[in-house]
């Protein structure tokens, strides 16, 4: 069918599209679509849908996934048409894992590389600086059903200017508490006479073999900047995934971040892959 619009996808369509996404998955060895669509599938919003195919947009942000059999057929140009067809402007189109498949795709549609989220790794027990803090700072896990509000004031303050992380709502922040993964053990909260400054929530990818760890996210209160609290939250919540048996610990970085790509080269982690987005 060509490709539909809908608001709401129904039981059999959301299966549809995990099944898709299942199949891209095994074939390329990258997940097509990211954490937040994922979440998103069982919301309203702009889902776009095929046989073999499906698109969710987000402002102007998009990411595409095809059925590998359906592959060069003209599937995801009838995906990336209807979408600019829905902006009526530019749109940044996500290539997780920036594959050769995709790099080609985007050249014979004359889309331009644009943002660039780099993948970092190291191994949880190579050596870690001792974790420090700022005088006056004191540092604690994360209290669910009592932390929720303030941390989400924080995370919008420490993330202003960045396009996903800056917008969390409560339904965000309460459908990862309700995952399976969520441990309030290893989400720490630093604060300065009552109030939160900064934190580092880290996630264990337990359906990978071997597990690994994630700086799931870290943030700072920008009037706390350059002081050293996002290193020593960083630290700490390294400390907590090695001391979890994990081999490995990932997290993501944009490119055009180099304060915080050093800061983590300078922990340990180097390059291991990255995803990208190409302007149409």
């Amino acid at each position: 069918m060509p490709p539909e619009w809908v608001d709401l996808l129904s039981s059999d369509q959301r299966g549809l599209v995990r099944g898709v996404v299942a199949a891209a998955a095994a074939e390329d060895g990258v997940a097509p679509l990211s954490e937040q669509s994922t979440l998103e599938l069982d919301r309203r919003g702009d889902h776009l849908l095929t046989d073999d195919g499906y698109a969710r947009l987000d402002g102007t942000s998009a990411e595409i996934v095809v059925r590998p059999a359906a592959r060069r057929r003209g599937v995801g140009t009838a995906l990336v048409e209807a979408l600019r067809a829905r902006t009526g402007g530019p749109i940044e189109i996500w290539a997780h894992g920036d594959l050769p498949q995709a790099q080609a795709f985007a050249a014979a549609l004359g889309l331009r590389r644009s943002r660039v989220l780099r993948q970092l790794r190291r191994r949880a027990a190579d050596p870690l600086p001792p974790a420090s803090w700022p005088a006056g700072v004191e540092v604690r896990t994360f209290r669910p059903g009592r932390d929720e509000d303030a941390w989400l004031a924080l995370n919008a303050r420490a993330f202003a200017h960045h396009p996903e992380q800056g917008r969390w709502t409560r339904e965000d922040l309460d459908e990862r508490e309700a995952s399976s993964w969520f441990d309030p053990a290893g989400f720490f909260l630093a604060e300065r006479s009552g109030r939160l400054v900064g934190f580092h929530w880290t996630k264990v990818h337990a359906d990978e073999e071997p597990p690994v760890g994630e700086v799931y996210v870290v943030g700072v209160d920008p009037d706390e900047s350059g002081a050293g609290l996002g290193r020593g939250l960083t630290v700490r919540g390294l400390e907590h995934l090695r001391d979890a048996g994990l081999s490995d610990v990932l997290l993501y970085v944009d490119e055009d971040n180099p304060r915080a790509v050093t800061m983590y080269e300078n922990l340990g982690f180097a390059p291991y892959a990255v995803d990208v987005t190409y302007v149409a």
